[in-house]
């Protein structure tokens, strides 16, 4: 009888012995396979270099992104990949698996976002995206556009980072900050003007300031990119004759952003932009030009044009003297008060003195 006793008891011992084993490789394997929740929960992490996986875990689990710390150290260890994961700000939901995270930090995905700087825009335009896609407060970003010792750092002598934030698309991590963006968006200036432009300018006798405020001229009116050195060669034309820019972006510049359409009373607000009160370039550019703007302006056509006009498509009609200018506002504005009256003031008082930079951007 005691025996027949003792063989259930080690039967029902084994059983459960071998349900035991069996029961931690299966929960083990759902642990690896189970997100934690729904996805919902979204979390940041910063982790330092040396930081050990059982920390990282620790870290995960107390913010609910896994559901066991132990299991996960078990398992990047079991992997050979605790000493393997990558340094980094990293994004995680509660809707990975334990394994997925695990692959991320060993490959180094961290979380960074792409922003686009649109050709053009100026620095409180870029300010605008920024803070419209949640990555930097517009004015924490323009902050650093007119920081006085991040210019001297970078080499430009105006009094903002304005026409050196080149546009491109650039990657933005958690880390990033606005000093660090503003950085990298003139590093990439430096090196495309560098590559593409710097001996062009020399040859025609231009800073690369006075290259960038007209460029930026330019990008600004050219709706249509084949334009653009038409455009260029108004301008040149005009400043060579030492007539005034009239450039209707110039004119909001600072006060709103241009729509490609102004009024009388901004064409007559005094602001140092304002290429209908001043003579010769602006003080600065009025946004960020790209490459083909750029290249306008070094490369412009020859022309005898001094005015354009914008049709309804966008584009531009192109006059060589005011009264032809005049018909064509009449034709495609259809505005008397559009048209353009001969400037009161002698020509000579229209000269191109502008300074000449000679050193820095």
């Amino acid at each position: 009888m005691i025996s027949v006793l003792k063989k259930k008891k080690l039967r029902f011992i084994i059983i459960c012995a071998t349900v035991v084993i069996l029961a931690i490789p299966i929960s083990f394997g759902i642990f690896l396979a189970t997100p934690a929740g729904d996805g919902r929960n979204v979390q940041q992490f910063d982790f330092g270099q040396g930081q050990s996986l059982k920390k990282i875990a620790a870290a995960l689990a107390e913010r609910k992104v896994i559901s066991n710390a132990g299991l996960f150290v078990f398992y990047g260890r079991m992997r050979g990949d605790d000493a393997r994961v990558k340094a980094g700000y990293y994004q995680f939901d509660d809707g990975l698996t334990p394994a997925e995270i695990l692959r991320r930090m060993v490959a180094g995905d961290v979380h960074v976002q792409r922003f686009a700087v649109p050709e053009g825009y100026s620095v409180y335009q870029i300010g605008e995206l920024l803070e419209g896609r949640g990555l930097f407060a517009k004015e924490e970003f323009l902050k650093e556009c007119f920081n006085k010792s991040l210019l001297r750092e970078l080499g430009i002598s105006g009094k903002s980072v304005e026409g050196y934030l080149y546009p491109s698309t650039y990657e933005i991590s958690g880390k990033t900050t606005a000093a660090e963006l503003v950085r990298q968006m003139v590093a990439q200036f430096d090196k495309v003007f560098a590559g593409k432009f710097a001996g062009q300018a020399e040859a025609a006798r231009m800073t690369t300031r006075e290259v960038v405020i007209l460029a930026s001229l330019i990008e600004k009116e050219a709706v249509r990119p084949e334009e653009r050195p038409l455009i260029a060669s108004v301008f040149r034309n005009r400043l060579n004759k030492g007539m005034p820019l009239q450039s209707d972006p110039t004119a909001v510049y600072g006060v709103r952003a241009f729509a490609g359409n102004v009024t009388k009373r901004d064409i007559t607000r005094a602001t140092p932009y304002n290429t209908y009160l001043i003579r010769g370039l602006p003080p600065g550019p009025i946004g960020n030009p790209g490459s083909g703007a750029i290249a306008a302006v070094l490369k412009p056509v020859v022309t005898g044009y001094f005015y354009f006009v914008t049709k309804k498509d966008g584009s531009h009609f192109f006059s060589t003297t005011l009264d032809e200018h005049n018909n064509a506002v009449r034709r495609y504005l259809k505005s008397a008060a559009a048209v353009v009256k001969q400037p009161s003031l002698p020509a000579a008082e229209y000269r191109n003195d502008h300074p000449r930079v000679t050193a820095g951007k």
